[in-house]
């Protein structure tokens, strides 16, 4: 299979598909697995659903149970800063819930090439403005061929506790595979309401639905991905 296939060959949500156009302008990966990062995020948290499930790909493709989301600003990676917008679906795909990521988009090539190539994250391109500072609001816009929009405005709560964290995903493969990532993570997490806003062409906002939800704005995060 060839490169190009390779990459648009992972399955993701319709406004994760990649155009002839960005394929030709992606660089090699030179960032293989794993990747130690810091980062800054706000995450939210939302019900699964029929929408939820429909967003799955068929081979994992069971009732998903919920949707977990974020906005993230990374200042340390293996290809440098760079900022993320995310959708996970937790489903049962085996004896325990397991979350597979059905949206990601980056404003770096070399992340997204990193993303298909090491782990099956279906990543694609986007803008960004705002941040996670200062409860401001951070938005995504795609640039690819399918429109899209996500902006998420935090509130934050109360103060910070330290969090350690881990978790695996399952993702599809070009080839038919389906592979896990695993995270592990140690940060500090503020506890909020996130107001989220959500436009597409496609269905993103059927299943990453808007409003506002319970979340974190987590800070000064490392981890490591698997």
């Amino acid at each position: 299979m060839s490169s190009t296939a390779h990459l648009a060959g992972v399955p993701g949500v319709p406004e994760t598909l990649l155009s002839q156009a960005l394929l030709a302008t992606l660089p090699d990966n030179l960032a293989p697995a794993p990747w130690s990062c810091t980062c800054d995020a706000v995450l939210w948290f939302g019900r699964g659903g029929a929408a939820a499930t429909a967003a799955l790909a068929p081979a994992l493709r069971r009732r998903g149970l919920g949707v977990v989301a974020g906005m993230v600003r990374y200042h340390e990676t293996p290809v440098g800063r760079y900022d993320e917008v995310f959708g996970v679906v937790g489903s049962h795909t085996g004896p325990r819930p397991r979350g597979s990521v059905v949206f990601m988009a980056v404003d770096s090539p070399a992340s997204l090439v990193g993303g298909r190539t090491n782990w099956g994250l279906p990543k694609t391109l986007a803008a960004f403005e705002g941040g996670v500072a200062g409860g401001a609001t951070f938005t995504a816009r795609g640039v690819d061929d399918v429109r899209w929009r996500v902006a998420a405005s935090p509130r934050v709560l109360g103060p910070a506790s330290p969090v350690v964290a881990g978790g695996q995903t399952r993702q599809v493969f070009p080839d038919g595979r389906v592979g896990g990532s695993r995270l592990s993570a140690r940060g500090r997490a503020h506890p909020a309401v996130v107001t989220v806003e959500v436009d597409s062409d496609g269905p993103l906002a059927s299943w990453l639905r808007p409003g506002r939800h319970l979340g974190a704005v987590v800070r000064d995060t490392r981890f490591t991905l698997h």
